[in-house]
C-alpha cells in the first residue's frame, strides 16, 4: 500500500492514465487523507466528496471509452475560497459570504477541471485575502502542518498547507502581494505567481484588481509547471479584458540549461533589518548552487524598492474599499436583521460582517481615496510604482532572473505578531513583485538551521517570461536534491497518514 502524498501530480496523471490506478481510488485516497490530517491541520472551509467523485467517476468512464485523457486527468486539487466553483460556497473567509453559493465557476478553477483534476475542496485564507497568517479568517485558523502552534503563511494558508500535508498534490491560490509565495516559504512547497494578466481573474473575488494575480501550489517545480500549463491553456479570456495570450510550454523549460545565464542578486536586500539569519543563509546557498550549476551571479540595483510597501499599502486599500463597497447588506452576503431602515441595514450588516482587518482596510482605503488625500497618497503610490516598474526592467536588461528572500522570517507561532504593521512587513519581500506586474516563485531549500522550519528561496522573472522561473526552479530543486536536502512538499508528521492507494 502507498500513500497519496507520495506520489507526485505527474505520477498520479501516469498512473490514472496507463490504468495502474482508477481516478476513483486516487481521489478516495485524497479524501480519507484530509478526514486523517484535518483535525490538526484545518487547512479547508469545505470539503467535497461529491464533486471529488463525480469527477472522478468522468476520468474513469472516459479511459473505458477508450478516449485520450487530458494531461492532469485524475489529480486531486483544492481551491482557495475566493475562487467560485459551482456547487461550492465562496465565502473569503468571511462571515459577510458565509451563505454565498457559487452562481458560476471561476475560469481558472475550470481549466483545471478541463484538465482532468478532481476538486477535493475549498481552502482557508485570511479573510477576503487580507493577511500573511490565515489567523483573520472568521472560522478558524489553519496549521502548519511543520508544526502545528505556527501559522502557515497567508493569504493563501489554507492551500499550501493542504499540500505540506499531503491531503492534495496541487492546489490554486490567489497573490495580491505575496499571498502565494510567502505561505509556499514557510510550508515548505512550491508555489509561483504569474505575470499579472497571464491567468484570467474571473471569478476570483477580487481584493486589488490591479495586484491580484491566481497561481499554483504543488510539491514540485514539475507539478506547478504541468498546473501553469492547465491553466494558461485556452489562452485571453474574454470574461476579463486583463488576461493575455500566454503558451501552454512550461513544463518544456524543467530541463533547460542554465549554464552562462545571470542571476541577479540586491545586496541591500540581503542586509535588510528584519531578515533572520537562517533565511539569510539559505537565499545565499540557494544562489551559490545556481552558480555552481553554470549561471553568473551579478548584482542590480532596484533603488526605488524602498517605497513599495508605503506604495502597496495605498494602492492595496483603495482598491480593496472600492471592491468590497459592493457587499452592502443588500443585494446578497450578510444582513443585519431587524434594522429600522435601509442605511441601519448596510451599516450594521457592514460592522457585523466583516472582521477586524476587513474593517481596518477599507477604512483606510476609503481615507486614501477622499478628497484632499487622493492627490496627496494615491498619486504619490502610482508614481511609485511606475518607477519600481522601471527599476526592475531596468535589471532584466543585465539579468534573466533575480534571486531573493520569499519571506524575512520562517513560520511564526499564532498570535505572535499581534501589531498590524509588523505583520504587513511579512511580505516586505514579495510585495514589489505585484507592484511591477512580474512572475515569481517561491522554491523550498531546506529546514532553517535554528528553526527546523521550512527555509525558502525566491526568483523573480520578467514580465511574461515566466518559463524562466520553471527554468531556474528545476535547476534549484534538482541542486538541493543533490545534496541531500530534506524532501519537501510534505511535513514529516503528515506523511503515511490516511489517504493509503491500493
Amino acid at each position: 500500500m502507498a500513500n497519496i502524498d507520495t506520489l507526485s501530480a505527474r505520477q498520479i496523471a501516469s498512473a490514472v492514465a496507463s490504468g495502474e490506478l482508477s481516478a476513483l481510488e486516487v481521489a478516495q485516497a485524497a479524501l480519507d487523507a484530509v478526514e486523517a490530517r484535518e483535525g490538526e491541520v484545518q487547512a479547508f472551509l469545505q470539503v467535497t466528496p461529491e464533486l471529488a467523485l463525480a469527477a472522478a467517476d468522468r476520468v474513469d468512464a472516459a479511459r473505458a471509452a477508450g478516449e485520450a485523457l487530458p494531461p492532469l486527468a485524475g489529480v486531486p486539487v483544492a481551491v482557495k475560497d475566493n475562487m467560485n466553483l459551482v456547487g461550492t460556497r465562496t465565502t473569503c473567509a468571511s462571515r459577510m459570504l458565509e451563505s454565498y453559493e457559487s452562481p458560476y465557476t471561476a475560469t481558472c478553477v475550470q481549466r483545471m477541471l478541463d484538465a482532468g483534476c478532481v476538486p477535493v475542496g475549498k481552502t482557508n485564507m485570511d479573510e477576503f485575502a487580507f493577511g500573511s497568517s490565515t489567523d483573520t479568517s472568521a472560522f478558524h485558523p489553519t496549521n502548519n502542518p511543520w508544526n502545528t502552534s505556527c501559522v502557515p503563511g497567508g493569504s493563501s494558508g489554507g492551500s499550501a498547507a493542504a499540500v505540506a500535508a499531503g491531503e492534495v498534490p496541487l492546489a490554486l491560490g490567489s497573490d495580491t502581494g505575496g499571498s502565494i509565495r510567502q505561505p509556499a516559504a514557510l510550508c515548505g512547497v512550491v508555489g509561483m505567481k504569474p505575470t499579472y494578466g497571464a491567468v484570467s481573474r474571473y471569478g476570483v473575488v477580487a481584493f486589488g484588481s490591479s495586484l491580484d494575480q491566481v497561481g499554483p501550489f504543488g510539491r514540485t517545480v514539475e507539478d506547478v509547471a504541468l498546473a501553469m500549463d492547465a491553466l494558461v491553456t485556452g489562452g485571453h479570456d474574454r470574461c476579463d479584458s486583463t488576461s493575455q495570450e500566454v503558451a501552454p510550454v512550461f513544463a518544456q523549460h524543467l530541463d533547460a540549461s542554465i549554464e552562462g545565464r545571470r542571476v541577479g542578486i540586491i545586496p541591500s536586500f540581503m542586509e535588510a533589518e528584519g531578515l533572520s539569519p537562517e533565511v539569510r543563509s539559505a537565499v545565499e546557498s540557494a544562489a551559490k548552487a545556481l552558480e555552481a550549476a553554470g549561471a553568473e551571479l551579478v548584482e542590480v540595483d532596484l533603488p526605488h524598492l524602498d517605497a513599495a510597501i508605503a506604495a502597496y499599502y495605498v494602492i492595496g486599500p483603495a482598491e480593496a474599499f472600492s471592491n468590497l463597497a459592493r457587499f452592502d447588506g443588500v443585494r446578497y452576503g450578510y444582513q443585519e436583521p431587524n434594522c429600522r431602515n435601509l442605511a441601519d441595514q448596510s451599516s450594521l450588516s457592514r460592522a457585523h460582517g466583516f472582521g477586524a482587518e476587513a474593517k481596518r482596510r477599507q477604512m483606510l482605503g476609503a481615507y486614501l481615496l477622499s478628497s484632499g488625500i487622493y492627490d496627496k497618497y494615491y498619486y504619490a503610490a502610482q508614481k511609485a510604482r511606475t518607477l519600481i516598474t522601471a527599476d526592475y526592467a531596468a535589471a532584466y536588461e543585465k539579468v534573466d532572473v533575480i534571486i531573493m528572500p520569499a519571506s524575512p522570517q520562517v513560520a511564526f507561532e499564532h498570535g505572535a505578531i499581534s501589531d498590524p504593521t509588523q505583520m504587513y512587513l511579512s511580505d516586505m519581500y514579495t510585495i514589489s513583485i505585484n507592484i511591477a506586474g512580474n512572475g515569481g516563485m517561491t522554491v523550498p531549500v531546506g529546514l532553517g538551521t535554528d528553526s527546523g522550519m521550512p527555509v525558502a528561496a525566491q526568483l523573480v522573472a520578467p514580465a511574461f517570461k515566466d518559463e524562466r522561473l520553471i527554468t531556474f526552479g528545476a535547476a534549484l530543486e534538482r541542486a538541493f536534491a543533490s545534496d541531500g536536502a530534506p524532501i519537501m512538499g510534505v511535513a514529516p508528521a503528515f506523511s503515511g497518514k490516511g489517504g493509503e492507494l491500493a
